[in-house]
């Protein structure tokens, strides 16, 4: 071996040949031995990647295109304005450096999963080493160390059994199996089996639930399976979220569409209008800072963190901001299966005795030998608490007891266990001898259908025992493929009453055996988790299960959970066997048809998410287990279960499941189209509002007018582009949100009407307002004084575009719908966020210490009236519009 690790097909080879290949015995490894291999390898632990600094994650921050012009702007108001410029640029750079700290508080990246990964690993391992058993910390394991594994143990590194005495391991964290694995040495095995079928091999961090048996070691740290794990997790690709990727496009319209209207209008006021160099940069930098929206990515993460509270209420935490947003335009949920559509709990759902197949549900008489054999034959243990302690099926088996009033302690006490043949993987068979009140013996036997009928004679049937047929066996056999077809785990129930102990030799114990019953078991789906999918439909999300879990297991559920239509003859499953024979450029051609992949490891399920990602589509990975983080990081949005799940998968994720139901996903698709639907209004609002001040001035430098001071552009920025606006991002969901297609990735902010909405309404603003400021120059107050008319003028065309802007407010709950349909007042936030606005702005205008700070004058009533009809008709034209457009249809086509 090199100091490489070997990653061979171990599970393929000889025990011989794996020694070998290792260079090791079933004694272990000498002290000398293990010295060097650690120096060659290193220890049994994940590798940390390289972590940035806070520093350098609060620069990485700065690298918007926006938030670089913003800064420019805010330095460049300083060099030409002085002390007005710096007020200005105080507040600019407030705005910039808070939304930089909770950018930097929000980043989650792969370092907290690959932590996790590191603390689950066992932290002693029993080995042999010299010949000699004894524990060493699990870290200090080397590929060829030797060791035993018992029930309750942590699996330490990925071996290649030896031994298998009963032995069973959960392994559902890597493969998404509920039941655990009965491991067998005999078996062959192709060299691309998948980890769920690899029956002579045990995995690191994978529990041993039942049995004992021991191992020697084939791969440590990185090389082990969690290991490859973690390395795909740490070099996962996490793609732009679509709120990052149209704030991005926003910023680079914005960003492109100011420099060109302040170069024009720098050009325009020197060399036509003859306007001063320097007076004329400081209209230009007024004016690029007029129309960028500095408060936007502060408000757009407030309204993101209100969404975070509203979900965190409804049991879905946020652990990254933009997945919020990100809810509302997923197209498509691929879920595991295991613990997140169904329970991650084997439970009884079928039982046939007495020659009827009843539901779990049906009533079961005390003495029903069915259930008498299934509560005996088992070693489930139940804590005081109550709580059942072994293997999922067996527990499973106790607890349908408990559900009929058979409490196999009570039991216990009055037919005791006095022998018993333990489970083991050859004959497929357990059984326990019980005394009985009478003095004779009662045999309980459980095992595999195939195996156990073979040692059958007799057949109960309505508490009456006769011989048993050909046609009883074909009957049974019957319903046994009739359970298996629906994904049941069937195991069968036998039973024989003896004068005495029998010897304790299978073909004594085993033999001579009366039929009870089959039991249908299966790790059932979540009971709302069907109607989740519904739901999902409708809303036009296609759900679709991605388990490492069997074939047949993840139809059955898809078909009752309906992911696949249970009429629908079509092949919609896919396995990881099927996917390696394809190439990625042939899997993207068919994958569309298929709705549950089967059988997949955690390559698979990332090569499955970027399938989707390349098609264009917007997708949403769900799971519990460490298979399931690298998929989760790559999705556009990564789902863990808050209960089940480990901590690997909830470091991976960018939502949790604190309650770990599916339907709660459905809950968050509303909740994140609420929240686009919110930003969006909240972007009208603010563009709309800043294109008439843009359009304000520029227009206003054509004509030689000085229309506003640029203390008046940054007071009506800082009073109406923040409290209205952030209001604006706390409306109520409007009606049938949940009725349309999702918007997809390709759509923005400006989908919907709403870039239509930002023109004509930015342009009727700073029409309107112009408007006024012309009257008030043709209509003077002050006949003869022109500093007088031009100070009213100022004055007016001041108070109707901050008035326009608040009663404009009111224009944005919906880009289509009139605002006595959607309620003017049903957001009371909202309603105080206008009344404060509005009272800091009317207090420049009225309180004469700040009339002489803002150069402000004193107007008189038919003044008022003028700014107010002027300021009143924003609404009124605006309802007009929406009124058409409804009339025309426009609205039926929004998203």
């Amino acid at each position: 071996m090199s100091q490489e690790q070997k990653r061979d097909a171990f599970y393929t080879q000889s025990e011989s040949d794996v020694l070998e290949a290792l260079g090791t015995s079933k004694e272990g490894l000498s002290n000398d031995q293990v010295k060097e291999r650690l120096a060659s390898y290193g220890r049994n632990e994940l590798e940390e990647g390289e972590k940035r600094t806070v520093f350098q994650k609060f620069l990485d921050q700065f690298k918007d295109l926006m938030i670089i012009i913003l800064l420019i702007a805010a330095a460049l108001s300083v060099v030409t304005e002085g002390m007005e410029g710096l007020a200005d640029a105080i507040i600019i750079l407030a705005v910039v450096v808070l939304n930089a700290a909770f950018g930097v508080y929000q980043e989650g990246q792969a370092e907290a999963a690959i932590e996790a990964l590191k603390n689950m690993s066992s932290p002693v391992a029993r080995v042999r080493r010299n010949g000699h058993v004894i524990e060493v910390d699990s870290k200090d394991l080397v590929p060829g160390d030797v060791v035993m594994l018992e029930a309750g143990d942590v699996v330490p590194a990925d071996m290649r059994l030896l031994e298998a005495n009963s032995l069973k391991i959960e392994e559902a964290a890597l493969t998404g199996e509920s039941v655990p694995v009965e491991k067998d040495l005999a078996v062959e095995l192709a060299a691309d089996a998948p980890i769920g079928d690899r029956a002579n091999m045990a995995y690191q961090n994978s529990n041993v639930t039942y049995g004992r048996g021991s191992g020697v070691v084939t791969n440590t740290g990185m090389y082990t399976e969690v290991g490859h794990i973690a390395g795909m997790l740490a070099n996962a690709e996490e793609s732009d979220t679509p709120l990052k990727q149209s704030l991005h496009q926003l910023s680079k319209v914005l960003t492109y569409a100011i420099l060109v209207i302040a170069a024009i209008t720098f050009v325009v006021g020197v060399f036509v209008q003859g306007t001063p160099p320097l007076k004329g940069l400081t209209v230009a930098i007024a004016l690029a800072v007029a129309a960028i929206p500095e408060g936007l990515p502060a408000i757009v993460t407030v309204v993101l963190s209100l969404g975070t509270k509203v979900l965190a209420k409804r049991n879905a935490i946020i652990r990254k901001l933009p997945a919020v947003e990100t809810l509302g335009s997923t197209e498509i949920i691929a879920s595991d299966k295991t613990g997140t559509l169904t329970m991650n709990q084997m439970t009884v759902e079928k039982v046939y005795t007495n020659g009827q197949l009843l539901n779990s549900s049906e009533a079961f008489a005390a003495d029903n030998n069915t259930l008498r054999v299934m509560n005996f034959a088992n070693d489930t243990k139940v804590d005081p608490s109550g709580k059942l302690i072994g293997d999922p099926t067996e527990t499973a088996l106790v607890q349908f007891g408990l559900d009929k009033n058979f409490d196999v302690r009570e039991v216990l006490e009055v037919e005791p266990r006095v022998a018993e043949l333990p489970f083991d993987s050859v004959r497929k068979l357990m059984s326990t001898i019980h005394r009985q009140a009478d003095g004779r013996y009662f045999v309980a036997v459980k095992g595999a259908p195939d195996q156990l009928l073979k040692r059958v004679t007799q057949i109960e049937e309505n508490g009456q025992v006769r011989p048993i047929t050909d046609a009883d066996c074909q009957a049974i056999l019957a319903v046994n493929k009739d359970l298996a077809k629906q994904a049941l785990r069937v195991l069968m129930m036998a039973y024989k009453y003896t004068d005495s102990v029998p010897t304790l030799e299978t073909e004594i114990v085993e033999n001579d055996l009366v039929f009870a019953g089959l039991v249908g078991m299966i790790d059932p789906e979540r009971a709302e988790a069907a109607e989740a999918v519904r739901v999902a439909k409708e809303a036009g999300i296609r759900p679709i299960m991605i388990t490492g879990d069997h074939q047949d297991t993840a139809e059955a559920i898809a078909k009752r959970l309906g992911i696949i239509d249970p009429n629908d003859t079509e092949d919609h499953v896919f396995t990881g066997a099927e996917l390696n024979e394809l190439s990625d450029e042939e899997f993207q051609k068919v994958f569309k048809q298929y709705s549950v992949y089967a059988r997949v490891s955690p390559e698979h399920k990332v090569r499955i998410v970027k399938a989707w990602q390349n098609d264009g589509k917007v997708i949403a990975m769900t799971g519990d287990g460490v298979n399931d983080a690298p998929a989760l990081k790559t999705a556009d949005i990564g789902i863990g279960m808050g209960i089940t799940g480990t901590e690997v998968s909830k470091g991976a994720s960018d939502l949790v499941l604190a309650d770990d139901n599916f339907a709660t996903i459905i809950v968050a698709v509303e909740e994140g189209r609420k929240v686009f639907s919110n930003i969006q209004k909240t972007i009208q609002y603010l563009l709309s509002a800043n294109i008439a001040e843009v359009l304000t001035i520029f227009l206003a430098t054509l004509f030689g007018w000085d229309v506003l001071e640029p203390v008046h552009l940054l007071w009506i920025n800082l009073v109406t582009d923040t409290l209205p606006a952030i209001a604006l991002g706390m409306e109520p969901a409007e009606p049938g949100v949940m009725s349309h297609k999702p918007r997809g990735r390709k759509s923005s902010f400006f989908s919907g009407g709403v870039f239509g909405a930002i023109a004509y309404q930015g342009l009727m603003q700073g029409i309107l307002v112009l408007g006024v400021y012309g009257y008030a120059i043709t209509n003077p107050v002050h006949v003869g004084d022109n500093h007088a008319i031009h100070a009213d003028a100022l004055t007016m065309a001041y108070a109707t575009l901050g008035l326009i802007q608040l009663v404009h407010a009111f224009n944005v709950k919906s880009v289509y719908q009139s605002v006595f349909t959607v309620g003017p007042f049903k957001n009371k936030t909202f309603n105080w966020a206008i009344l404060g606005s509005l009272a800091l702005l009317l207090a420049t205008l009225t309180i004469p210490v700040l009339e002489k700070i803002f150069h402000v004058s004193h107007l008189e009533v038919h003044q008022w009236a003028v700014v107010l009809v002027g300021s009143l008709l924003a609404f009124v034209i605006v309802e007009v519009v929406k009124a058409i457009q409804r009339a025309l249809g426009m609205d039926k086509n929004a998203i």
